[in-house]
Formats: structure tokens, C-alpha cells, sequence
């Protein structure tokens, strides 16, 4: 019978030029890429010789994955898709008071590439990079795309900074990471972060990138976090059906125990903000430690 996103794509390559399907975002996408500096094979480097080009490649590629998500779910094959989504945004993204802590840069990653839907359990990220032959995406857009399907949430200590470059080393785990940071927060060492880290996408760029406004967890340390996953890894190992996967701690990070895990621990855990970050408190299984719980 072929997954949902066989049957997307086999959908749209039989509809392209059709009123079926109106695939004329695609085409709109096409062009902003190239006003943007991004030809054929990614950002044009005469374009960004004084920059580093990671977060407009990745701001790029999300928004040519917004484009063609908004034609994607109204088809009947992602009807999964836009009753999870459009519930959680519902319940997560009020229009009006009281605003939601939860940003637009992580509600859409979210949405885009974490959020699974059909029997296949695909991701709106998954069908589109089925779609990419059928679109003749340029091989930047289609990695791009790979590598955002391939993000996932996290708990990181900040290890200190090196000018407006964050070091971030995953809980539980050893290695550094030199990380940009869009929003302009690099915050002090010994911080815990709860962040989407992307690689770097071109040969341009030399550093990894915070693709989501920090969530910076106070007064836990990282010891806290580590038991938190060691118990959540239990709770997925004892499951009647446990997660088909040797990554448990990825899984965890993408998915969740279930779909809006990630979106209540940040509503029940926001204390407060300011422009380039967004502070919580508290440890998801721990009820009495979330102030909004």
C-alpha cells in the first residue's frame, strides 16, 4: 500500500499543474531562496563573505517547509497531521492573553519534523523530503531539510562562552559544541539549556547553531536531568510496547512519552523572559517542582 509519504508524493507528482494541488508555493519558495543569496548549490558566497550563513539556510529551508506543510495538510493523507497539530496549537498558542512560552521557532520544529501521523508514522518533515525528486529541490535545500528531520530537542549544560559563541555539551555526555546563537543569549557557565542544536549545514559555516530562542532551566542541576532520563529510559523499557529503537534518549527528545510532552513541561514550567531567552524551572516528571503545574 506504500506509507503516507509514497502516497503524498505519488499524489502531488500526478496533480502538478493541476487545481488538485496548488503547488504554486513551491514555485513561490523557489524564488524567495533565490532573492535571498541561495542558488542552485546553497548560499551564494560573494552574498555572504562577511557571514556566517547558518541560521539564514536553516531560516530558508523552514520557511520553504512552511509553504509547502500549509498545501501538505489539507490533503486527506495528513489528516493526522493537522488535527494534532491544529489541537495543540489550540491549547499551546493562544492568539490572545495570556501568551504561551512556547515560541513560534519551536512550535513549528515541532510541528514540522517531531510530530508523527498515518499508519506509517511519518513526520510533515519525512513527506517532504520524499516529495524532493518529484519538487526538483537543489541538493542544499533537500540536506537542509535532512538535517532538520533529524533535530531533536535537549538538556545542555552551558559550559561557558568564547564572544558571542555559546559552549554547550549535552547532559550526560562529554563533548563541547561551539554554538551560535540567533537570539543573541550566551548566558554563564553551569546553566542548564533546553534547546534544538543543528549542525552546520555548508561548508560556509563553522559553527553549530541553536536553532530555537534558549529555554534556560533554574535551580536544578545537571544531575537532576540525568535522573530524569535515566527514569523516563525505565518507564519506555517497561512499556507493553517499547519504542523500536537502540536510541531511547533521541527518541525521548523527539517524540516524547507522548506527542505534547515537551510543550506542557515548558507551559507548566515558565517562570519568565526577556527577548533573547525564555526561563523555566522544575523537572518534567516531578509535578510539585512545576510552578504551573
Amino acid at each position: 500500500m506504500g506509507s503516507v509519504a509514497d502516497k503524498i508524493a505519488k499524489r502531488l507528482a500526478s496533480a502538478r499543474g493541476s487545481k488538485v494541488v496548488d503547488m504554486a508555493v513551491w514555485r513561490e519558495g523557489r524564488k524567495l531562496a533565490l532573492e535571498a543569496g541561495f542558488g542552485g548549490e546553497g548560499p551564494v558566497p560573494a552574498k555572504f563573505a562577511d557571514l556566517d550563513p547558518c541560521h539564514g539556510i536553516y531560516a530558508m529551508a523552514q520557511n520553504i517547509v512552511s509553504l509547502l506543510a500549509e498545501t501538505i495538510s489539507m490533503l486527506r493523507e495528513a489528516k493526522g497531521f493537522a488535527r494534532i497539530v491544529g489541537d495543540a496549537e489550540e491549547e499551546y498558542m493562544p492568539k490572545g492573553p495570556p501568551m504561551s512560552p512556547l515560541t513560534v521557532s519551536h512550535f513549528s520544529m515541532w510541528a514540522f519534523f517531531d510530530v508523527r501521523f498515518g499508519s506509517s508514522r511519518e513526520t510533515m518533515g519525512s513527506c517532504i523530503l520524499r516529495m524532493a525528486s518529484v519538487l526538483d529541490f537543489p541538493d542544499w535545500l533537500t540536506e537542509t531539510v535532512r538535517l532538520m528531520q533529524g533535530s531533536r530537542m535537549g538538556f545542555y549544560v552551558n559550559c561557558g562562552s568564547e564572544g558571542e559563541t555559546a559552549l554547550l555539551r549535552e547532559v550526560g555526555t562529554r563533548e563541547t559544541v561551539p554554538c551560535m546563537v540567533p537570539s543573541g543569549y550566551v548566558g554563564g557557565a553551569g546553566e542548564i539549556w533546553f534547546v534544538r542544536m543543528l549542525p552546520p549545514p555548508h561548508e560556509l559555516c563553522s559553527r553549530h547553531i541553536v536553532f530555537t530562542t534558549p529555554y534556560v532551566i533554574r535551580d536544578y542541576p545537571e544531575s537532576a536531568f540525568v535522573e530524569y532520563l535515566e527514569r523516563e529510559f525505565a518507564r519506555m523499557k517497561g512499556r507493553k510496547s517499547p519504542p523500536r529503537t537502540d536510541d531511547l534518549h533521541g527518541h525521548l527528545m523527539k517524540h516524547g512519552p507522548e506527542p505534547n510532552h515537551w510543550n506542557e513541561f515548558i507551559l507548566c514550567a515558565y517562570t519568565g523572559h526577556r527577548h533573547e531567552a525564555i526561563f523555566l524551572t522544575g523537572i518534567p516528571d516531578i509535578r510539585e517542582s512545576l510552578p504551573h503545574a
